[in-house]
C-alpha cells in the first residue's frame, strides 16, 4: 500500500520521516568525523614513508641536501674514484638489514669486518656531511638518508644525470657481519637474480644497477681464475676476449700474492669515471671483467636487456630509476630506528631514573 494515498497511515508516517530525517543526520555525520578520521591518518602516515624533500623545512632553513651535494662535489674534485665508491657502499649498505647505514657502525663483528666490505669506500665522505648536517640540524638527518643522497650525487657527477632522491629513512641498530650476504661476482646470472628477488628486485633493475660498474673497479683476486684457471680447466675463460686475457696477465701475475693496481669493470678506458651505458656495450664483445658481468651479456635471460641498453639512450633514466627503487629496500620510517649522532655509534640509551 502506497502510503501517501492512506490517510490512515498519515501521522505515522510523518514520524517516521522525522525519524529518518534524524538516522540520516546521524550516520552522516558518523561518517564525516570517520572519514575525517580516515584522513588524518592517511596524510599523518607521509612521514612514514619515503618521499623526496622529506627534510624541506626540518634543517632551520638549510638544504640538507645541497650539504651532502658539497661535500661530496669537493671529494669528487680531488679524487674521481671517490664517485664509484659512495655508490657501492649505498649497494652493499641497501643489500643487508635494508638501507639502515648499518654498514657504518663500528662494534665488534660489524658488517664492516665481513670480507665483502673490508675494501667498501667512502666513510669519510659520510662522516664529513653527517659532521656538517649535525651542525646545521643536530639529530635531524639520517645517516642512511646521507647514504643515498651521496649516491646520486657521485653518479650525478659522472656525468650520469640527476635524479630526485627519496628520503625520511631513520637509521639501524644491529650492525652483524655473519648478516652480510652479498652476491657474489662469480655467481651465475640465475644465482644473482636469485638474490636480487629476495630484496624485491627483478631481473631488468638487476641489470641495471650492475651498470653501475661502468664507474667500478676491482682486484685481481676476483678475476685471476678467468686468466689462468677457469673452472679448473688450466685455461683461460674462453669468453673473455683473448687480447684482454693478454692484457690483464701483465697486471695480474698468476703467483702474485698483491693485488695493488686497480682495474676498471668498464674496458673503454676513456670512459673510466662516466656513468654511461659503455659498460653494456664492452661487455657484449667479451670484455668483461668479472664473472658475473661477462655473463649477464651471454645468458638468454638478460642478453637482451644488455643490448638494448647498450643500444639505447635510456640507461642514464632507466638507471636512476633502479637505483631509487634500490634505496626502497627494507627501510626503517617514521617512530623505526634512531637518527644517529655519529654514523659510526649507535645513540647510547637514556638514562632512567626512578623516584622513591
Amino acid at each position: 500500500m502506497d502510503i501517501f494515498i492512506s490517510s490512515a497511515f498519515g501521522y505515522s508516517q510523518k514520524k517516521k520521516e522525522k525519524e529518518m530525517k534524524i538516522s540520516a543526520a546521524v550516520v552522516a555525520a558518523a561518517f564525516s568525523l570517520a572519514f575525517s578520521f580516515i584522513l588524518v591518518n592517511f596524510t599523518g602516515q607521509c612521514d612514514a614513508a619515503l618521499q623526496q624533500g622529506f627534510y624541506k623545512g626540518k634543517c632551520n632553513s638549510q638544504d640538507v641536501e645541497a650539504i651532502v651535494a658539497s661535500v661530496v662535489k669537493r671529494r669528487f674534485n680531488d679524487k674521481q674514484r671517490v664517485a664509484a665508491g659512495l655508490i657501492r657502499l649505498f649497494f652493499h649498505d641497501c643489500f643487508v638489514n635494508g638501507c639502515d647505514a648499518s654498514i657504518l657502525l663500528d662494534c665488534d663483528s660489524s658488517e664492516k669486518t665481513a670480507p665483502p666490505n673490508l675494501s667498501v669506500s667512502g666513510y669519510d665522505v659520510i662522516d664529513e656531511a653527517k659532521g656538517l648536517l649535525e651542525e646545521a640540524c643536530a639529530g635531524v638527518v639520517s645517516c642512511a638518508d646521507i647514504i643515498a643522497i651521496a649516491a646520486r650525487d657521485a653518479v650525478q657527477l659522472s656525468e650520469g644525470g640527476r635524479y630526485e632522491v627519496q628520503t625520511g629513512r631513520r637509521d639501524g641498530s644491529v650492525s652483524l657481519a655473519s648478516n652480510v650476504d652479498l652476491p657474489s661476482p662469480r655467481f651465475s646470472v640465475s644465482q644473482s637474480a636469485d638474490a636480487f628477488a629476495k630484496k624485491g628486485i627483478g631481473l631488468t633493475d638487476m641489470v641495471l644497477l650492475l651498470g653501475g660498474h661502468t664507474i667500478g673497479f676491482t682486484n685481481c683476486s676476483l678475476f685471476r681464475d678467468r686468466l689462468y684457471n677457469f673452472d679448473n680447466t688450466g685455461k683461460p675463460d674462453p669468453t673473455m676476449d683473448p687480447l684482454l686475457v693478454m692484457k690483464l696477465r701483465l697486471i695480474c701475475p698468476r703467483n702474485s700474492p698483491a693485488d695493488r693496481t686497480p682495474v676498471s669493470l668498464d674496458q673503454n678506458l676513456a670512459s673510466t669515471f662516466i656513468v654511461d651505458n659503455s659498460f653494456y656495450k664492452q661487455i657484449r664483445l667479451g670484455r668483461g671483467i668479472l664473472q658475473i658481468d661477462q655473463a649477464l651479456a651471454l645468458d638468454p635471460l638478460t642478453n637482451n636487456t644488455v643490448a638494448s641498453l647498450a643500444n639505447g639512450n635510456d640507461f642514464l633514466a632507466r638507471f636512476g630509476q633502479a637505483m631509487v627503487k634500490l634505496g626502497a629496500v627494507d627501510v626503517l620510517t617514521d617512530s623505526q630506528g634512531e637518527i644517529r649522532e655519529s654514523c659510526h655509534l649507535k645513540n647510547k640509551p637514556r638514562s632512567t631514573f626512578l623516584f622513591g
